[in-house]
């Protein structure tokens, strides 16, 4: 059954397109989504190669998950439901920003393949790259930046994951980062040459 506003919304194209925009930044679009457990390094490498990109004269967005619940997500909590529909709100977004014929780069835990492939789903084939922010879980706590392990682990913060939440690492991911064993330059410059051999960058 159709609900009214579904009769009723239409999608409005309008002339200038995502071609047409990617076509002035002398780049292809792309969503970079990196996953990974927290402490990893997702965001710390993303902002990295954001830097480089910046410098080479390509046009990006940072989305990084604490920065985003200020504000598109704050209305939202930590259960499973609400998990959900942060990544769907970001997978949106993220959508919206390549259609500008932007580069984004996505920093978020992203534990469930399910979640991750409604993402990519969203968009065109290649157009998604699944960066896994590849660090062990004893690496990720012994770096413990925010103290988040230490109170998950004196059960101050419930569904944390790793410790008492899953985590699905990704099968078959564009980009598998061994961060805890090289430095952020290195993965930057993996990052680099991906994109290169991809076209999004020359």
């Amino acid at each position: 059954m159709t609900s009214e506003k579904d009769e009723n919304v239409v999608w409005h194209q309008h002339v200038i397109d995502k071609t047409y925009r990617a076509k002035l930044k002398h780049q292809r679009p792309a969503v970079l989504w990196f996953t990974g457990l927290s402490g990893a390094g997702k965001s710390t490498i993303a902002g990295a190669l954001e830097n480089k990109l910046a410098e080479m004269g390509y046009h990006t967005y940072l989305l990084d998950g604490d920065n985003v619940r200020h504000g598109l997500c704050s209305d939202l909590g930590f259960s499973e439901q609400d998990r959900r529909e942060n990544i769907r709100r970001i997978g949106e977004l993220s959508k919206l920003m390549a259609d500008a014929g932007l580069i984004v780069l996505s920093a978020f835990i992203s534990p469930h393949r399910e979640e991750r492939a409604l993402v990519r789903n969203m968009l065109p084939q290649g157009e998604f790259l699944e960066v896994f922010v590849n660090t062990s879980l004893d690496v990720c706590e012994q770096r413990d930046p925010k103290g988040l392990y230490k109170k998950a682990r004196a059960g101050e913060i419930p569904n944390f994951t790793g410790i008492d939440s899953e985590y699905q690492a990704p099968l078959e991911p564009e980009l598998d980062l061994p961060a805890g064993q090289a430095s952020v330059d290195e993965l930057v410059e993996l990052c680099l040459v991906d994109l290169k051999q991809r076209g999004i960058i020359k």
